[in-house]
């Protein structure tokens, strides 16, 4: 063997003896806790009690109807308000409405019974009610009881003609927007 062949071999086996040695003055104690840990989110469901309303026929101006129904809170979240968007669609029976729409001429009045006590929530036309969502229920806990709401709806007597309405038809759509609660900053201690 030359001479640099035995120095590239007892480089390389010093090298070796070198990490071995090393390697061995590392050694430490170790211990490890596992935490498992959940994130369930709630559940934010509202719950009414009829799919409509009311339905409405032969309806003259100065009648005034009743419906009622009931909002529920069916999840795990509370809510922090109810919100009634109100969309309508007339359909005319005579093409002689002249941009009079009947959403105009139809009040609608939210009373909530409260106590036995009927207390008025709102009270707006239609057309009123489509331009501008409403709040009709503040503060909704999860597992609180339903609550209660008649509703009238009166066709407006201007002491008019109105016989431009005759035939025809409102198909009203409302639509109840549950909103959950703000956040909260919670402390697990």
């Amino acid at each position: 063997m030359t001479i640099k062949k035995r120095l590239i071999t007892g480089m390389a086996t010093a090298a070796i003896g070198l990490s071995l040695i090393g390697g061995g003055t590392y050694a430490y104690f170790n211990d490890t806790e596992v935490t498992n840990n959940t994130f369930a989110n709630g559940m934010l469901d509202l719950g009414i009690n009829k799919e409509s309303i009311i339905e409405i026929g032969d309806l003259v101006p100065g009648d005034t109807i009743l419906g009622s129904f009931e909002l529920t809170n069916d999840g795990t979240v509370d809510m922090k308000e109810v919100i009634l968007n109100t969309d309508y669609e007339v359909i005319d029976q005579k093409p002689t409405n002249n941009g009079d729409d009947l959403g105009d001429h139809i009040q609608v009045k939210y009373l909530n019974k409260v106590h036995g006590k009927e207390e008025l929530v709102h009270q707006q036309t239609l057309s009123e009610l489509k331009k501008n969502p409403v709040r009709v229920l503040k503060e909704f806990p999860a597992k609180s009881k339903a609550e209660k709401y008649t509703v009238k709806f009166e066709f407006i007597d201007d002491g008019g003609n109105q016989n431009h309405f005759q035939g025809d038809e409102l198909k009203l759509i409302w639509e109840f927007e549950a909103v959950q609660r703000d956040g909260k900053l919670n402390f697990d201690n």
